[in-house]
Order: structure tokens, then sequence, then C-alpha cells
């Protein structure tokens, strides 16, 4: 995601410097841009800060860490963690980034590589307004979408939401596909058929023809899906909120895995459907 999220900033003008743990992610920017060794290098010489990271962990260990962003000691910097991690996560790193004078926005986006590539991401944003203003048309250059949902925290949350409703919409594709063909009905024409009704969804187009193809190379990856609806789920425990189906579509997501398919998209839900329907699905 980095990568092509790089590309758009510098199209737009903006001068990069740019650090990953794997030197090999960087080459390409060599000549493009200044290539830092750590996060404190980035944050002593930028006016702000972005991080694509996995997970939780990674953002803390970025921004906290001994060779981390707080460690340069800039203040008047902003972080934007661009990562979808906890919200519970974003609100106290920002709590130890507003000690020293740093602003943060949490603002994960959804769309996966592609959108990356095209610059059309989907950016759910909490923070300040004022610092979401001021950096707004930064973020504009890689998304088609930016929108402040509310304080900090509220961007992650947003993000939450939308992974619990993409699962919940893959899982209830790939059963409605399975429930088709097993009664004899052809699969493909039944998603013709319900496509511009009101069970048409962006999901149902994007991965109902990759269902029943068998195209389960990743745009988004089941192992990513499930550090999610971690998030999704601890999140929820802790405000004291039963998601139902939401734990239903992780164990669903952790019996692939079990299943070695971890690293295939999460359209990969259907297998689970044909593992217990015993039948594969066919276009």
């Amino acid at each position: 995601m980095g990568k092509p999220m790089c590309r758009n900033l510098l199209k737009a003008g903006y001068d990069l410097v740019v650090m990953d743990i794997n030197p090999e992610s960087t080459k390409e920017f060599a000549t493009l841009a200044k290539i830092a060794q750590s996060p404190k290098e980035v944050a002593s010489c930028t006016e702000v800060v972005i991080t694509m990271l996995p997970n939780s962990p990674h953002v803390k260990d970025v921004i906290l860490g001994d060779d981390g962003i707080l460690a340069a000691g800039r203040k008047g910097l902003t972080v934007i963690d661009m990562s979808s991690i906890s919200p519970i996560v974003s609100r106290q790193l920002c709590s130890e980034l507003e000690k020293a004078e740093i602003d943060m926005l949490d603002a994960p986006v959804s769309g996966g590589e592609p959108k990356a590539i095209e610059g059309t991401l989907s950016v759910m944003v909490g923070g300040k307004e004022e610092v979401f203003e001021k950096y707004y048309h930064l973020m504009k250059t890689m998304a088609g979408s930016v929108v402040r949902v509310g304080e900090i925290g509220a961007g992650n949350i947003a993000k939450l939401c939308n992974q619990l409703i993409v699962a919940v919409n893959i899982s209830a594709v790939a059963e409605a596909l399975m429930l088709a063909q097993k009664a004899g009905v052809n699969a493909e024409l039944v998603y013709k058929a319900i496509r511009g009704g009101l069970a048409g969804s962006t999901v149902l187009d994007a991965k109902a023809p990759l269902m029943m193809h068998r195209q389960f190379t990743p745009g988004f990856r089941i192992d990513l899906h499930i550090k999610d609806m971690i998030n999704v789920l601890e999140t929820s425990h802790n405000l004291g909120i039963p998601l139902p189906l939401s734990a239903a579509v992780m164990e669903m997501m952790q019996a692939l895995k079990a299943d070695g398919l971890g690293n295939e998209d999460h359209c990969s839900l259907v297998k689970y459907y044909e593992k217990i329907s015993n039948q594969i699905l066919e276009p």
C-alpha cells in the first residue's frame, strides 16, 4: 500500500523522505526521494509523517521506539497514521504525542492496493478539525474520498465498521451463491439477476465473479482481514457490545487460515462453504 501512495504523493509534487525496514521496498525511490534509515530520521526532517503499517504493535514501535518519531523531539510535527489499528491504541498514541506538542490524525483507508494505485482510496479520519483541514489536500492526493468522522480514534472506528460490513457481506454472497448452485440454479445467472436490486452492492460486484471463476489472488488477504476482525471484536468487547455476525465470520476466516489459505483473497470465504457443502462453486 505504501508504494503506490508514495507514487501519488510524488505525482502531486510533494517532496518525500521514505523509510521501510525492507530496503527493497525503497529502491525505486532512490532518485525520487530521500531514503531514511529510521522513523526518527524521517521525523527529524519533515513537517508531517505518514505511517502505513500492519497493526497496532508496529505503529507503537514506530512512534514510541528508541528510534521512533517521538525520539526526534520535533515540536509542531504532525503524524498521520493511515494504518488500520485499534482505536484504543490510536487514542493512547495521540495522548503521548500531544505531550511532546505533536498533532496526530488516525486516517485508515479502504480500497486495497488497486485503489491505492489509482489514488482513489477512501480515507476515514479522526482528529482535530483544524489539523484535518490543514492536511486534507495532502490526503486527497491519495484518495477519492477523505472524510473526518470525529475526534482521534474515530477514523479507526469507521474502518472497523467498514471491515465488519465487508466481511459479513462477502460471507453472505458466498452463502447465497452456494444456495443457488445446490438448488440446481446457475450461480452466475443468479448473480446477474440480483445485482440490480436491493441485494446489489460493491462487494457483490467485486467478489462474486472472483468466487465463481476461482480467482483467489489476494487483493486483501484473509490474514489481514483476521487482524482487522480481531480489532473489531476486541473493541466491541471493551465497549460491551455483542457482535454475533462478526464473531461468526471471524470463525470462518480462522478455519480458512487453519486450512493454509491465509494468504488468499478474502473472497476465499466461499471455500468455507464449499467445504461444508461438499461442492465446488462453478460459473
